[in-house]
């Protein structure tokens, strides 16, 4: 095997999860061993900022806190951006490269055919061309010259510094960045947080177990009173959100406006292989956020307060990288993702703002009537050709490369595997504003500014949090929201439309162009309130009876429950034990709250479903006898329990494997015999209300169902060994915050660590999927903030500041989050003579 092969192979085992890895390696041994590859892998280990940088767009500083976090000054703004894509590359470079390479079907050109699965989906899809269509249009605005001016930043670091240490184990040199780069980032985390194909699982659990039981088991509305507006908010124009705007017809969120009524046949992509295929690529289970306001009223500064963490994957390095950017245009500091220029979350000297995810929906799924040789489709009465049917080839290193045929219709891109065809439209398939939006938010001065830049925000669709120094507060669903037409009539979107028919098509949508999106919600009749009291979003559904369909894939209310019943305790107001929210002395008091507070709930490890579930568990073992004295130890141990998922309690860990082996003894047999895997299982909040005569059960008892999954759980700890797994952060740690090259090289991968927190939970962790909060924060709007990220703003192993917050995340110590400078400089950005760069 050659060299290449063995270096391209080190990712492809990793991605395609087919290794355990090199666990005898350290950095050392496998530096050596790679170190015949290229010289330049040492390097890697003496990377380090030049005192002084050429820069054509003029003069600049940078310094860096104690934290890496780099603090960019200039008098003018290109000068300023220059200096953060620099920055951006000399921290980031790997991730920035790999996330492109994934959004344009790249990898296998570097990996090898490992990848090629994933190269296919993401060209089918066309998240590039979609990317070159929103350049075309963010390029003509004032974020435009500030996007280049980051490209030449990235590219003048390339050229001046050794690449990290990524590239030489790898073996391959990136290729220059572009603007249309950066907006395929944008497109990365859109599709990240919206890219859902719910509408075909829905479809295939309903052709499997029948309507009825899809209704009852995966309902579109769950039953709870913790929406994120209560329909009294103040909205634009004084109006109120229930109220609607003349001479539009709506839909009321329900799904009953018009029925689907169209039977099953072969053109249907109602198909386990092309569904499981698609889920493969869409947003990860769990994705979502917390995020509140808390206006002056009830704080001791008589300032709001604005807290935040978005639940997004944890890995090393963090997905978020914190950056501090001074001109006389804008002092604003937060977070952004690798690749984009401007701060998305954070704060300037005038306001704080956050986003959670909406769970709208943006993407329809089509059937269409196609021809033999699939050279054309049946659209409104007339065979058509399709609007894109080319050929793609796909490199792939070390191997055949692949071709792809690439069809679109005029709704987007077709998706094929194993002929069956679906088609898609996305919101995010056009061109779309939303980087001028967000570099708007950096230089706003208020609430007006913000409204003005939010109406070109149109995607990812977000809960957009925000409050200023002048006291105001506000809350806006972002994005732009299609309405659905069958006949005339409007429909809801979760369900899978006739495309040959023309059913459900959005009016004024152009995929791989500019839209005009006429046929959209008005931005004036999406949910929102302006200047509310106090307000928490945990992506639970906006409002009960919204104006128009928003969408059905929103979370249980365990998370905004806790929230909603803690603030409310903390300002007065009494609280409300459903949801599992429950009230304890923690939560305060009638009076003014202060970042402290805010901290505080942000790590709360209170799990809702525990007190669902348990007490039923405990109730089952009491009513029964001869059980082992395992069994005894563990009611009891739950029975005292408080439900807080903490990496101390033996309680935790008896839940934590519980849970599962429960869900699988009650969903298992009914989802097996219907040829439906786990990941089709109903949600746990619908698991804790199953009636004891659910068909689920088939005559068994559920007493008897939980105390067999509490049995499994205890033989399962039993098994890891009782020096291994005694308390809860022996199972539940960072082991799965890993690098994309960890399982290869596992000294790229944080130390493994006791964690909090659980799915369920405000303060965030998922063990299983490597998902939790991945950046918070807390500001007081002109006055202070506080941050922390889950590992370090560096992606390069040998920084300091590779891991130095990850011990300080894992308590919520965060730590200050000042705007402008006041650090010596480290880098001097000095103007290019001519001739020079």
């Amino acid at each position: 095997m050659t060299r290449d092969t063995t270096r391209r192979a080190v990712l492809a085992s990793v991605l395609a999860a087919g290794s355990a890895g090199l666990a005898a390696s350290d950095a050392a041994d496998l530096l050596d061993s790679f170190a015949p590859l290229s010289g330049r892998a040492w390097d890697a280990a003496d990377r380090s900022l030049p005192e002084t940088v050429e820069s054509p767009h003029g003069p600049a500083t940078v310094a860096r806190d104690e934290f890496g976090v780099p603090q960019v000054e200039a008098d003018a703004e290109p000068a300023a951006y220059f200096a953060v894509g620099y920055c951006q590359a000399f921290d980031r470079l790997f991730a920035m490269d790999l996330q492109r390479r994934v959004m344009r079907g790249r990898l296998s050109a570097v990996i090898g055919e490992a990848t090629l699965g994933s190269d296919e989906f993401n060209v089918a899809m066309g998240f590039a061309d979609a990317a070159e269509a929103t350049w075309e249009v963010v390029a003509e605005t004032r974020a435009g010259p500030l996007v280049e001016a980051f490209a030449d930043g990235v590219n003048a670091a390339m050229d001046d510094l050794p690449l990290p240490l990524e590239f030489e184990l790898i073996g391959y040199e990136p290729e220059p960045w572009t603007p249309v780069d950066s907006m395929l980032m944008e497109k990365q985390i859109s599709w990240t947080l919206t890219g859902s194909f719910s509408e075909l699982r829905r479809a295939l659990v309903a052709d499997r177990l029948g309507e009825d039981r899809a209704e009852t088991l995966f309902p579109t509305r769950y039953d709870h009173n913790y929406p994120i507006l209560d329909g009294t908010e103040t909205r634009l124009g004084d109006s109120r959100s229930g109220e609607l705007a003349p001479g539009e017809p709506v839909s009321n969120g329900s799904t009953d406006s018009v029925d689907t009524a169209d039977p099953v046949d072969a053109a249907d992509p109602i198909d386990p292989a092309l569904t499981d295929w698609l889920s493969g690529f869409e947003s990860p289970t769990g994705v979502g956020s917390n995020s509140w306001v808390v206006s002056g009223e009830h704080t001791a500064s008589g300032t709001p307060i604005l807290a935040y963490d978005p639940h997004l994957s944890l890995q090393a390095p963090p997905l978020w990288y914190e950056q501090s950017v001074d001109t006389p245009e804008r002092s604003v500091r937060g977070a952004t993702f690798s690749g984009v220029p401007f701060v998305i979350a954070g704060a300037n000297d005038r306001g704080a703002w956050s986003f959670t995810n909406l769970g709208a929906d943006v993407l329809d799924c089509y059937r269409y009537e196609i021809d033999d040789a699939g050279d054309r489709y049946r659209y409104e009465g007339e065979w058509r050709d399709f609007e894109t049917d080319e050929r793609e080839t796909i490199p792939v290193a070390g191997g055949e490369d692949r071709e792809l045929r690439v069809r679109r219709t005029v709704h987007g891109p077709l998706i094929e595997r194993e002929g069956r065809t679906v088609g898609v439209a996305w919101t995010g398939h056009t061109a779309t504003r939303t980087t001028a939006a967000i570099e708007a938010y950096g230089r706003s001065e208020g609430i007006d500014d913000l409204l003005a830049a939010t109406r070109d925000f149109d995607l990812p669709t977000q809960n957009l949090v925000y409050a200023d120094a002048d006291g105001r507060t506000l809350y806006f669903a972002t994005g732009r929201l299609p309405i659905r037409r069958i006949d005339g009539e409007v429909v809801d979107g979760d369900r899978i439309f006739d495309g040959s028919a023309g059913e459900g098509e959005w009016r004024g949508f152009e995929p791989f162009g500019e839209s005009s999106w006429e046929g959209f919600v008005p931005f004036e009749e999406k949910p929102h309130a302006i200047d509310p009291d106090v307000l928490s979003t945990a992506n639970q559904r906006p409002i009960d009876d919204p104006v128009h369909y928003v969408g059905v894939d929103y979370a249980t209310p365990y998370r905004g429950a806790r929230i909603a019943d803690r603030l409310d305790d903390a300002i007065g107001g009494g609280g409300d034990a459903e949801a599992g929210g429950g009230g304890d002395a923690e939560a305060g008091g009638e009076g003014p709250t202060d970042p402290d507070f805010h901290r505080a709930l942000q790590n709360d490890v209170r799990d809702g479903r525990a007190a669902e579930l348990v007490p039923e568990l405990v109730e089952a073992i009491r009513d029964r006898h001869g059980f082992r004295p395992a069994v005894i130890d563990a009611a009891n141990d739950l029975d005292d329990w408080d439900y807080r998922m903490e990496r101390d309690s033996r309680a935790a860990l008896i839940f934590a494997r519980y849970l599962p082996e429960f869900r699988e003894r009650v969903f298992g047999p009914a989802f097996s015999d219907a040829d439906l895997g786990e990941s089709y299982y109903p949600n746990d909040w619908t698991l804790a209300r199953l009636p004891d005569d659910d068909p689920l059960f088939d005559g068994r008892s559920r007493g008897d169902l939980a105390v067999a999954a509490l049995q499994d759980a205890l033989d399962e700890i039993g098994a890891a060994g009782s020096e291994d797994w005694d308390r809860y952060g022996d199972y539940n740690t960072t082991r799965a915050m890993a690098h994309p090259l960890g399982g290869e090289a596992p000294f790229l991968n944080y130390e493994e660590l006791p964690a909090d927190g659980s799915p369920a939970t405000v303060k965030n962790y998922r063990v299983e999927s490597a998902i939790g909060s991945s950046w918070r924060m807390a500001v007081r709007p002109g006055t202070d903030a506080t941050a922390v990220l889950p590992g370090g703003n560096s992606g390069d192993y040998f920084s300091a500041h590779y891991d130095d917050q990850l011990r300080r995340w894992l308590d919520n110590d965060q730590r200050p989050m000042p705007l402008g400078g006041g650090s010596d400089p480290v880098v001097r950005f000095e103007p290019s003579t001519e001739g020079s760069r």
